[in-house]
């Protein structure tokens, strides 16, 4: 590793939005050839701390020195080329175009006339894809990528720029654990170069692994910083929330009722086949299964947002048609999609609008929105779900992804559903939330509602479930209660099932 200097500093800095201070005289250091995790709260100031260093924002107050001199970062393309790289959570790729027209994105070669140079575009592209082990070429069109590729994408924009500093914004969110190791050998190698890495997460462990100084936001604040091997989780964990967190899992002691969804055979060509399971009132069903197993597949079809090919559906013992998301709803069944963002909200409508927009006849007199009535439904939510936001009108795009996703799972309680189903409900939030977000599951459960839990986390859907079905390539293929939800024993069903299927 080369000497102890750092390739970044950041001295005071401070960032004022509209009724916040998302930063308050932050400091924060990068050294070459190491892995420095930040991690906080959603709503901490993580993401704007990183967005300043990537040139999206600029401070209202501080200092940045680069490479021992001090700079402004005025937008991305001069962050870029000073080699200061953001990879963010949520991709910014442009699907429609080849893998060398998003490397070199806003810095593209041209002649003199402004005519593309496509040749040296391809050249250089297959150059810093070839030094990242990629198996596909500049060519290829970015949409047709697996999530993992794309990131892979992202990274080598570090090497055709020659990146001194790559930050990683949640990086392994959609990622298998293969593909999550793929990831931290990229990470190895880029240090091995002495590039600086800044590492956010909200998965304890993956900071553990790989970081090896961590620092901590509270609240757009400096908690601390410390070196990996001289802490542990709880320490982060206080430094984090400002207390003891007892347990990150609550498991409903809630009385097991009559049955509210049944499904039999259900079949979607070339997704999900023969799914049969049922759930009762009171009861925390878990889905487990790896990344493309067809969960999320098998929701939205019983939501309605897909067409099953065959099958039959019961909603209160009683066989139905295959229903419409708008009969789902009515029927008080409720789907709380993966994607937050893409699915789940209108980003740039108000948290009260987001609310109440799948209810709207419930607030109107079918020509005039009942005004009052909506604001009272917002803050009851914001109450209980202890919501961080400046006022009814705030655009849900200026929220944490924490509080975003408080608001997806408002916008269906206030529904008063029977059925709630929840898609990777507490992916790229704090632990202060997740632990939060399990308790008003066991809540809901509690108060007799049926949940179904849908994760990619083991700990997760085995510290909330009463009963766990697992799923792989399409297929239920086990079902755990009691003594018998183990690691171990998920682990073996959905391997096992691999295996067979190879």
């Amino acid at each position: 590793m080369s000497e102890v200097k750092n390739v970044l500093s950041l001295h005071g800095i401070s960032k004022f939005f509209p009724g916040v201070k998302a930063l308050d005289n932050v400091s924060f250091d990068i050294r070459p050839g190491e892995v420095h995790a930040l991690v906080g709260e959603n709503g901490a100031g993580k993401s704007t701390l990183m967005k300043i260093l990537a040139g999206l924002y600029n401070p209202d107050q501080g200092n940045i020195i680069h490479q021992d001199k001090h700079v402004k970062i005025r937008n991305p393309l001069e962050a870029r080329t000073r080699g200061i790289l953001l990879i963010h959570q949520e991709l910014s790729l442009s699907p429609e175009l080849s893998v060398a027209e998003n490397i070199y994105l806003g810095a593209w070669p041209t002649n003199f006339f402004g005519v593309l140079k496509k040749r040296k575009l391809n050249k250089d592209s297959l150059i810093a894809l070839s030094a990242m082990g990629c198996d596909f070429g500049p060519k290829v069109r970015v949409g047709s990528l697996s999530i993992a590729k794309r990131q892979m994408v992202e990274i080598a924009r570090a090497q055709a720029f020659n990146a001194n500093v790559v930050i990683f914004d949640e990086p392994t969110a959609s990622l298998t654990d293969t593909e999550k190791e793929q990831l931290f050998n990229t990470i190895r190698e880029l240090k091995a170069r002495d590039v600086g890495i800044v590492y956010i997460s909200h998965k304890m462990d993956e900071i553990f692994e790989i970081a090896d100084r961590i620092t901590v936001l509270r609240d757009g604040t400096v908690q601390g910083t410390v070196h990996t091997k001289d802490t542990n989780i709880n320490l982060i964990t206080k430094m984090m929330i400002g207390r003891e967190l007892n347990t990150f899992f609550t498991r409903a002691n809630s009385e097991i009722g009559s049955e509210v969804l049944r499904v039999e055979k259900l079949c979607r060509k070339g997704e999900f086949e023969n799914v049969s399971f049922s759930i009762k009132s009171g009861e925390v069903l878990g889905l487990y299964g790896l990344i493309g197993a067809g969960r999320s597949e098998v929701a939205e079809t019983i939501f309605g947002v897909r067409k099953a090919d065959s099958g039959k559906i019961a909603w209160m013992e009683k066989e139905i048609n295959f229903p419409t998301p708008r009969q789902a709803i009515d029927m008080g069944l409720c789907l709380a999609p993966e994607s937050r963002k893409e699915q789940g909200l209108v980003l740039n409508m108000s948290g009260k609008n987001n609310v109440t927009l799948p209810h709207l006849v419930k607030y109107s007199n079918y020509t005039v929105m009942d005004w009052r009535r909506e604001l009272a439904t917002f803050e009851k939510y914001r109450e209980v779900l202890d919501i961080k936001t400046t006022g009814a009108d705030q655009e849900v795009v200026q929220l944490s992804g924490g509080n975003q996703q408080k608001f997806v799972l408002a916008k269906w309680l206030c529904n008063e559903p029977d059925l709630l189903i929840l898609d990777e409900p507490t992916r790229g939030i704090d632990v202060g939330s997740k632990s939060a977000i399990h308790a008003l599951i066991a809540g809901l459960a509690e108060q007799g509602l049926a949940v179904i839990v849908i994760s990619s986390e083991m700990p997760e859907v085995l510290g909330v479930s009463h009963r766990i079905l697992t799923m792989s390539e399409g297929r239920l293929n086990g079902e755990f209660s009691g003594m018998e939800m183990t690691e171990s024993n998920l682990i073996n069903a959905v391997s096992q099932h691999l295996e067979q299927t190879a």
